[in-house]
């Protein structure tokens, strides 16, 4: 919610201006024209309130935000953007609420309701003879709503049976309503319109794709021409209680996504496609003869496109980003435009990739006029850079940007490339625009290294890829020769672009950085972020979700992939300890049989000369008992060893 407060004395304006949503597209642009167009002082309080169950989601309950209404003199509900029913049922309690307690107003106050045109769309035409006839605010009485609109149309009149203050039931009225019809709003970044912008922009598909017929007439108005509408309504205050605020286009769709077709993802609700299949012809006499507000767009869409172009880009930041490498052949630089336009989602230009593309095509389009005789060597010089800028002021080149891979390779190569519209001023002034632009985002990054170096990572080169890429001993050393003799002459290329305040960069390879993460870093620091087409909210959580579930899935297979790999090598292991159980068994039972064998001459001699008289003398030590039956056997077998 947004209070727009009003320092000034008079009592012609409102000292405090509620606007609900100010987030969204229309309300924030609807309080920006509010608050900018007095030249005093305004204070701007935000409160994002969203009602919920009863209470908001900040903490205040619909008691605390009732009385935050209370202190306004005008209260501006916005429901043309939402189809949903939350923003239908605040407003309808707001008006509800006002309306019961208006009798305690100090002051009068007033109630807008900022609608959709679509409440207008069944409605029949009053004359059958002629269904084309433009229609007015007086008949807003016959208006038929779309079916996805009912509940707009049923609080319209809800706002529209408040009294005009005056006597209303034996006591002054001091609530009034109005109803402000708006048409399909567009500019700043447009709203729904932006899906055609987008696929113009991004060049997706050769064709941008009309849905229907495209011959339905759409009612319009610019966001910025709204919010002048809403506050010459806050100023003048009118007797008629329904305006219709569109501008004077009477255009279709299909003339409406030619044209932003031709001067520069996202995905359409079912609600915006209701919309522009919407066919209506408004005649908006009271915007057009009671308010008499600059308008930003009158003659519509279509009549306006190159500034609402502007608008586009400027309020999307959509600022092409021009890079220029140059260098000596096998420093890097093709590797280097890789990664630049795969971070700056930008077009990579080779001279030679065009040339040969160009001539596939000329091919491809004249096969009986043999001019596959025609090479690379026999084009002109003059030929070669008419290609060159062809290319270069593409629309994709012009919108998004482009890495200029090795060439110019001279600075009177560079005149004749960049000479005229390259280095034209843009088109919008804006001072804002221009701020955010630094020199236009066009950069010249001079990559370099020693000859050693260079020659070194030629030697390594393999000899298949040294010949398609002119590498091979006799080919690289005069390159390089060439190359160091062009970039000591008197003007050299590097002398162009700083005597045109681009300033070249000098970054030096060196033999530590072979992934150039250092250039990468010191180049997008020197260029900025990103400045092409950012995701829509919905297009950033549809990638988030599939960057998860890549994620997820990536996870698992690798968790599956150390499980699969654990398992195998376990019964690995265990495959070789039972092979190791069984090796140990035979080894003892090998052991075992060489110990018997071992033993067996030694068990023989024991059994003939030592266990008869050892035997008998046990025997005999076993009748007598000694004390000391060790001493008795040695003595016994002594003796009878003499005796024997």
């Amino acid at each position: 919610k947004v209070f727009l407060m009003d320092n000034r004395k008079q009592q012609t304006l409102p000292k405090r201006v509620f606007v609900n949503d100010v987030d969204a597209y229309s309300s924030r642009h609807i309080a920006e024209v509010r608050r900018k167009s007095s030249q005093v002082r305004r204070r701007l309080k935000s409160i994002n309130c969203r009602i919920f169950s009863g209470l908001t989601r900040t903490g205040f309950t619909r008691e605390e935000l009732f009385q935050l209404l209370l202190e306004c003199d005008v209260v501006v509900y916005n429901i043309t953007e939402s189809s949903t029913q939350q923003q239908v049922e605040e407003a309808t309690w707001a008006v509800t609420a006002l309306q019961e307690e208006m009798q305690n107003f100090p002051s009068r106050k007033r109630f807008i309701l900022i609608s959709s045109v679509m409440t207008w769309a069944m409605t029949k035409p009053s004359d059958a003879d002629n269904p084309e006839a433009p229609r007015s605010e007086e008949e807003y009485i016959r208006r038929r709503p779309h079916p996805s609109f009912r509940n707009h149309n049923n609080l319209e009149k809800l706002v529209l049976k408040l009294p005009r203050g005056v006597r209303y039931n034996n006591k002054t009225s001091k609530l009034k309503g109005y109803v402000v019809g708006a048409g399909l709003q567009y500019g700043m970044g447009e709203n729904i319109f932006h899906y055609f912008f987008k696929v113009s922009w991004l060049m997706q598909d050769s064709k941008i794709p009309i849905f229907g017929s495209g011959t339905n007439h759409i009612p319009m108005i610019h966001v910025c021409d709204l919010g002048r509408v809403i506050q010459s309504l806050i100023k003048l205050r009118p007797k008629a209680k329904y305006i219709l605020a569109i501008d004077d286009s009477k255009n279709t769709l299909e003339e409406i996504v030619k044209v932003a077709s031709e001067f520069i993802c996202a995905s359409f609700q079912p609600e915006e496609l209701d919309c522009l299949s919407i066919n209506l012809r408004f005649d908006a006499s009271i915007v057009n003869d009671t308010f008499g507000f600059d308008w930003t767009c009158k003659e519509g869409m279509v009549e306006n496109m190159k500034s609402i172009a502007n608008e586009y880009k400027h309020t999307r930041k959509l600022i092409p980003i021009k890079i220029c490498l140059v260098g000596p052949p096998a420093v890097g630089k093709t590797t280097v435009a890789n990664k630049l336009c795969q971070h700056y989602k930008i077009h990579r230009i080779d001279i030679n990739s065009m040339i040969e593309e160009k001539m596939a095509q000329l091919v491809s389009r004249s096969r009986e006029q043999e001019l596959e005789l025609i090479n690379q060597s026999q084009l002109a010089e003059d030929q070669l850079f008419d290609i060159l800028r062809e290319k270069l002021y593409s629309k994709q080149c012009s919108n998004q940007g482009f890495v200029l891979d090795g060439f110019p390779e001279t600075s009177e190569q560079a005149k004749k490339i960049f000479s005229g519209k390259f280095e034209e001023e843009p088109e919008n002034k804006d001072p804002e625009l221009m701020s955010i632009i630094p020199r236009y985002n066009k950069h010249v990054f001079a990559l370099d290294a020693s000859d050693d170096f260079l020659t070194k990572r030629v030697q390594d080169v393999p000899e298949s890829m040294a010949e398609k890429m002119c590498y091979t001993q006799e080919e690289f050393v005069p390159r390089l020769v060439r190359y160091r003799q062009l970039f000591s002459t008197k003007e050299t290329l590097l002398d162009f672009f700083d005597h045109r305040e681009i300033h070249p960069e000098h970054i030096e390879i060196s033999s530590d950085d072979l992934e150039y993460t250092r250039v990468m870093k010191k180049i997008t620091e020197s260029v900025g972020m990103p400045k092409n087409y950012d995701a829509c909210p919905e297009e950033q959580e549809g990638e988030d979700q599939r960057r998860e579930e890549e994620r997820k899935l990536k996870l698992a297979a690798e968790t599956a992939e150390r499980k699969k790999r654990k398992e195998a090598a376990l019964a690995e292991m265990t495959a070789h300890y039972e092979e190791w159980k069984m090796n140990l068994l035979v080894v003892k039972q090998q052991e075992s049989e060489l110990l018997e064998a071992k033993a067996l001459p030694l068990r023989n001699y024991l059994m003939k000369y030592v266990m008869p008289s050892l035997s008998e003398a046990m025997l005999e030590c076993s009748k007598v008992r000694p004390e000391d039956p060790v001493d008795f056997l040695a003595e016994h077998l002594l003796r009878n060893n003499k005796e024997d």
